[in-house]
């Protein structure tokens, strides 16, 4: 609850009020992608806001990396609410990775792919999307980013199951579930697995309607 993390805030990390206290942000920062990977968009957002409030002009690592969950948590949250708003901020967002990519192709090019592809995916550019999800996968693979593998995946799939074809979501949701198995977290495995029951679904029914 919004109480227990206030004393939680309080017992670990002392005086949240003090500019020179560095434990706040790491704090917000964890809490933020904690939240992201929990589906908790709302949460993960406030917890964004905290980060940078908090952080504000100084470029660390950390900057970087909070720039890429919230153009994610972002098209997320105004997605088919508010488009103007979900292209400006991943505009911003995908500015902002495309340097960090420049330094480091190894840590942010997926990042930066990832983030084209969702904000292609509002306008249902489907060449440019797929392209895009795919180069995503290929670099976080290289990387050895397999978290970020199986979110590229997964993302993928969620476009082609808007998009209507379950066929190909089916494909990108296996491969989202193996990255996940491989990573370790049950909870990812079993929300994609869920994913995977309801797609199967939908195939079975279109193999139906054709035969």
């Amino acid at each position: 609850s919004g109480e227990a993390t206030s004393i939680q805030e309080k017992a670990v990390f002392g005086d949240l009020n003090d500019p020179g206290n560095r434990l706040r942000d790491v704090f917000y920062f964890h809490q933020a992608i904690q939240a992201y990977w929990s589906g908790y968009t709302e949460r993960c957002h406030h917890y964004i806001e905290k980060h940078m409030s908090v952080v504000g002009q100084v470029v660390r690592l950390s900057t970087f990396q909070m720039e890429f969950y919230h153009g994610l948590n972002s098209i997320d949250k105004y997605r088919g609410k508010n488009t103007f708003k979900c292209r400006e901020i991943a505009g911003n967002c995908i500015s902002t990775m495309r340097e960090a990519a420049a330094n480091s192709d190894w840590n942010f090019t997926n990042k930066l792919c990832l983030l084209e592809a969702e904000r292609q995916s509002l306008s249902y550019n489907h060449r440019q999307a797929i392209a895009s999800y795919d180069a995503s996968i290929t670099s976080a693979r290289k990387s050895g980013f397999i978290h970020e593998q199986g979110l590229a995946c997964e993302k993928a799939g969620f476009y082609h199951k808007r998009y209507g074809d379950v066929c190909k979501a089916a494909e990108y949701f296996k491969q989202a579930h193996e990255c996940y198995e491989e990573w370790g977290s049950s909870m990812k495995v079993d929300f994609i697995q869920g994913e995977l029951n309801n797609v199967q679904i939908l195939v079975n029914s279109e193999l139906a309607r054709e035969r």
